[in-house]
Order: C-alpha cells, then structure tokens, then sequence
C-alpha cells in the first residue's frame, strides 16, 4: 500500500469461500485491514446484502463487492418471477447498496477502490441463467456510472469478469462436466481463485490509481 500512513481498510463480500475467501487472503498479504462480510457464519460480519441492515462503512477505503449466487437454473420461457428477483435482489441490488455505503467516505476522504466481481456471462450470455448473465451485466453499467461519477475525486471502479473459476462450489460438479470444461477452455484448466484475487488486489493498489 504505497504512499499509505496507515493500513488502509478494505471490505470484501461473499468472503466465506471462493473467490472472495483468496481476495481478502491476498489483500491482508498486501497490508490492509481486511473485513470481511457474508450471509453464512465465519466472516465479520454475517449479512444478506440484499435485504439486511448493513453496518457502518463509512471508513472504507477499499470495497470488493463479490457476494453473489449462481445457482438460479431455468430457461428463460420457465424462469419464475421469484427465480429472478431473487438473482437481481443479491447480485445487482446486493451489490449497489454495499458500494453505496461505502462510497460516501471515499467522495469525503478524495481516495477509494472499488472493485465489482461481474461474470464473463455479462458480455456473452449464458443459457439456462437469464437472470444471473442480467445481474452481472447491471454490474457492468453500475461500475461505469460509478467511475464516471467519481473521476475526479481520487476513486476508481473497477468490474472482474472471470470465466470458469476452480472454486469449491465448481469443483463439486460431476467429474465429467469438470473434463468436459477443461476441453472447452482455451488454456485447457479452470482459473485458479488465486489469479483472481491476484489482479483484484491490482486495481486495489495506488499504482492502479488511472485505471477506472
């Protein structure tokens, strides 16, 4: 955390497992004082971000908003109204309050990071998950407003787009779609939660400073 006199704070969402347990690991690594914050037990904080009171964020500097849920199947014609709602409600809607409650200290303190993990479904769709690939594209024209907002008063936005991530969750899936995948994909293996983390603590970073 260069040109830092002090830790700075950094919130990270969905931060039981997966990708957000390998971000907070690896920007408590890189010197800050990392909260964390989801709806199961385990982390600091244990809050459904669609719904709940969230507690007070004001001096954040630092919000990696990754809560999120994946397991919404339906095609688009059977997908319930319940069934979408309930992916727009914590993935976008989830994902916007907590970077609102943050961003107000950022404005005052003229410093902040925000980072937004969205989806590679946000760009190219994904069958079976309408409501999913929908709330990770909001994501994306959230961060741009965001940074567009804030340009000039020292905080950036940034949004993730990961493809397949070797997360826990992942790697539960029958052994066969696993190898299936692996053909698929272009270096022939999942991302490791680590990579991830990796260019997330990047764009934490003040030399990331022009990057929004």
């Amino acid at each position: 955390m260069e040109g830092s006199e002090k830790p700075r704070k950094a919130l990270v969402t969905g931060a039981g497992r997966g990708i957000g347990a390998a971000i907070a690991v690896r920007l408590r690594g890189a010197g800050y004082k990392v909260l964390t914050l989801d709806k199961g037990p385990g982390c600091d904080f244990t809050v459904d971000v669609a719904h709940d009171e969230l507690p007070d964020l004001g001096d954040i500097d630092v919000c990696v908003s990754n809560a999120a849920i994946t397991d919404t199947i339906a095609a688009a014609d059977r997908m319930t109204a319940e069934q979408w709602q309930r992916d727009i409600d914590v993935n976008l809607t989830g994902a916007f309050r907590v970077v609102q409650a943050c961003l107000g200290g950022m404005r005052e303190r003229r410093w902040g990071r925000i980072v937004v993990i969205s989806s590679g479904a946000a760009r190219d769709g994904l069958p079976g998950q309408a409501a999913y690939a929908a709330s990770k594209a909001g994501l994306v024209g959230l961060v741009k407003t965001i940074a567009a907002e804030n340009v000039r008063r020292g905080v950036t936005a940034n949004a993730v787009l990961p493809g397949m991530v070797a997360t826990e969750k992942v790697r539960e899936m029958p052994q066969e779609i696993l190898d299936a995948l692996d053909d698929l994909l272009p270096m022939g293996r999942l991302a490791d939660p680590e990579e991830v983390a990796a260019l997330v603590a990047f764009l934490c970073s003040d030399i990331a400073g022009y990057i929004t």
